[in-house]
């Protein structure tokens, strides 16, 4: 796991001075905290022009999908900073095997949720359906 955030850091940390060495090349002295507002605010409207395609396709489907996404979005997140937080206060050890299996165990309860939640929907169509077709056995034969 700190393997991962390492790679991540200096991932970041070469493309944040890669930028900020061409900015500067350009003669743009642009300040650390302004290549954050341009660049994050760039990639989070990108992000958001992508997200709002596929949400938008989603929602002709089902809004479900886009509360999974959104919930397991979050989720992730946590898990994340669960994990940066044990490493920090010492509480435990920081392994992305734990962060893999919090992330299975979303996935197992959002499949069970999801049997469950299709189950009930089956039953209620067939009930309707039992429903109407007692309707028009009673509508053809005892009128």
């Amino acid at each position: 796991m700190k393997e991962v955030i390492w790679f991540l850091s200096d991932f970041a940390d070469f493309w944040h001075d890669l930028l900020l060495d061409l900015y500067r090349s350009f003669g743009w002295n642009m300040s650390d905290t302004e290549l954050h507002f341009w660049i994050i605010g760039v990639l989070g409207v990108i992000g958001l022009l992508f997200v709002d395609v596929i949400f938008h396709a989603l929602a002709r489907f089902s809004i479900t999908a886009i509360s999974f996404l959104f919930s397991f979005a979050i989720v992730l997140v946590f898990v994340f900073a669960l994990e940066i937080q044990q490493k920090i206060a010492g509480s435990g050890n920081m392994q992305f095997s734990d962060a893999v299996a919090g992330l299975l165990g979303f996935l197992f309860f959002c499949l069970v949720y999801f049997l469950i939640r299709g189950v009930r929907e089956w039953l209620k169509k067939r009930k309707k359906g039992n429903e109407k077709g007692r309707n028009e056995y009673e509508r053809t034969y005892r009128s």
